[in-house]
């Protein structure tokens, strides 16, 4: 084969490739699945327009309950409703990373390669002895538990080692609840059946709650624990958030978490609750994280 018959053909192949690339991403379906690099399950997510926060009649349904007086205070961050369009899909993970995915990242040097770390990590993490982290949380041991007791800037770190990033608080929510923008993960109806809340006294096994799926088959994004996104907190964010790909403020002092957690209410286990409290530093039982990858992922 002479040599421009070897370019040709190599031209002929990657514009096969690149249009089969294509094809597979507009064929894809929600809640198709993969494995990516480090054998984790994600599903599918595709770009979309949906409405963010919280809708008048959600508002006046909640109305109705016997609710906690500091919901008065976490409604507004949650308004106005607004349409969001996702411009390309994604792939999430299926479940919360569970404390043997986190192994993998200790054992692969996660906590002593500096590229996975940003700089603000980098100085977080120089505070801490080499053997000190990942902090001992209760459960940790229970591979197919949730791994909790972890800092946005950890998660970050895992993120990148994944290849991924952390979702955008849009990216949640939509993978949360879909082109509906129903109240919970399965419906617009409270049901205690279908996630690990209200007097749970722990975080159980992830996927525990296989009926409590989101729309495109992600398990627990209404309890066992709630989960870090890339988002800055801003409270009056919506107001003025752009449509296309919203990623929040550039800059703040507390990071949201979304999702409900093993102790909390059903006002919390809303997919359209923010939860403003946490800066990235801050590490406890009821965090945890969950990865999204770009639509061509490894």
């Amino acid at each position: 084969m002479n040599r421009l018959a070897a370019l040709l053909l190599i031209f002929a192949l990657y514009a096969l490739n690149t249009t089969a690339a294509a094809q597979s991403t507009d064929e894809r379906q929600p809640g198709d699945t993969r494995l990516d690099a480090h054998g984790i399950e994600q599903v599918w997510v595709p770009a979309c327009f949906f409405m963010m926060g919280i809708i008048q009649e959600q508002i006046d349904q909640l109305q109705t309950q016997d609710l906690p007086a500091w919901v008065s205070r976490a409604l507004p961050s949650e308004s106005p409703a607004h349409e969001v369009c996702l411009t390309e899909g994604y792939w999430i993970d299926r479940t919360e990373v569970t404390n043997g995915a986190w192994q993998a990242f200790v054992d692969d040097g996660g906590y002593t390669t500096p590229d996975y770390w940003s700089e603000e990590g980098l100085v977080w993490l120089s505070k801490f002895p080499a053997d000190f982290l990942p902090m001992i949380c209760p459960q940790s041991s229970k591979l197919d538990h949730p791994r909790a007791c972890i800092t946005w800037y950890e998660a970050e770190a895992y993120a990148r080692w994944r290849g991924g990033s952390l979702p955008t608080e849009a990216q949640w929510e939509y993978a949360a609840r879909g082109p509906e923008s129903l109240l919970y993960p399965w419906g617009n109806e409270w049901d205690a059946a279908l996630a690990n809340v209200i007097d749970s006294k722990a975080a159980v096994a992830v996927g525990s709650y296989p009926e409590g799926a989101s729309w495109v088959g992600a398990l627990d994004m209404a309890g066992n624990l709630m989960e870090w996104t890339l988002d800055w907190l801003d409270t009056d964010y919506y107001a003025s958030s752009p449509q296309d790909d919203p990623a929040g403020p550039a800059e703040g002092q507390v990071k949201v978490e979304r999702g409900g957690w093993w102790g909390s209410n059903e006002f919390v286990a809303r997919s359209s609750y923010r939860h403003f409290e946490d800066p990235p530093t801050y590490q406890d039982a009821h965090i945890g994280v969950r990865i999204v990858s770009p639509a061509e992922a490894n």
